[in-house]
């Protein structure tokens, strides 16, 4: 059974944060912090190990667990299992444009738990080990038009020489057009590598890139509709 070492709690109820304790301790997790709201949950992660957050939606404090995990991933790659009593669609909703590791419903047992915890790091060290492995096997520069270029073997994109910062799902999703520019890639493929399941919804990949066309509106990537997307450039070096 592969678990992570470190795992961060944010979740407001003592009465839930002591029973996700006695389940890790169980089964030799280590917990590097209990956090009851956004702001000391990212004071603390600029200073400790963390290879999981496992999330309330509902915390203390202006900013919600939704919210907070916004914030984390446009620094960082950390896998996320959001813990919450909201089921309803709306929730649902906000949750999956997240592209998150796991979702666990309140009330949980301990089985809800270990099962969840484990096929979330095993998806992510999965995704770590093919984005590794594409960096790799792929060495190119894609001079995309005269203002954007992309390196596939940093996994950046620059605007005019100067790299433009994404998260780890913007990230990854240009780095799966990049591999095949100027086809288009099917939805159901970018789907399958980026969440690893069926069960995500259209509009989940259309937010995700909708967010990739805001922070660089003028790139050359197109939409075929009932298709799939593609990255459109000028030449490959």
């Amino acid at each position: 059974m592969v678990l992570p070492q470190n795992i961060v709690i944010v979740e407001d109820e003592v009465v839930t944060q002591r029973a996700l304790q006695a389940i890790l301790v169980e089964f030799n997790v280590n917990i590097a912090g209990f956090f009851d709201n956004a702001l000391d949950t990212l004071d603390a992660l600029k200073v400790i190990d963390c290879d999981m957050l496992l999330l309330d939606i509902d915390i203390n404090g202006a900013m919600d667990g939704i919210q907070l995990a916004r914030h984390i991933l446009r620094d960082r790659s950390i896998p996320i299992v959001f813990i919450t009593s909201h089921d309803d669609a709306q929730t649902v909703e906000e949750v999956l444009e997240l592209a998150p590791y796991g979702f666990i419903s309140k009330p949980f047992s301990s089985k809800d738990i270990i099962v969840t915890i484990q096929i979330a790091y095993k998806r992510f060290l999965t995704h770590l080990e093919v984005f590794y492995t594409a960096q790799d096997t792929q060495r190119r520069d894609l001079i995309i038009d005269d203002v954007y270029t992309y390196s596939t073997q940093l996994s950046e994109l620059y605007k005019n020489g100067v790299m433009i910062k994404l998260n780890y799902k913007q990230s990854k999703l240009l780095g799966i057009l990049a591999r095949d520019v100027n086809h288009t890639v099917s939805y159901d493929s970018l789907v399958e590598e980026l969440w690893g399941t069926d069960n995500v919804s259209a509009s989940g990949l259309r937010t995700l890139v909708y967010s990739l066309r805001k922070i660089v509106p003028e790139l050359n990537l197109l939409s075929y509709s009932k298709l799939g997307y593609m990255l459109q450039v000028k030449s490959i070096l």
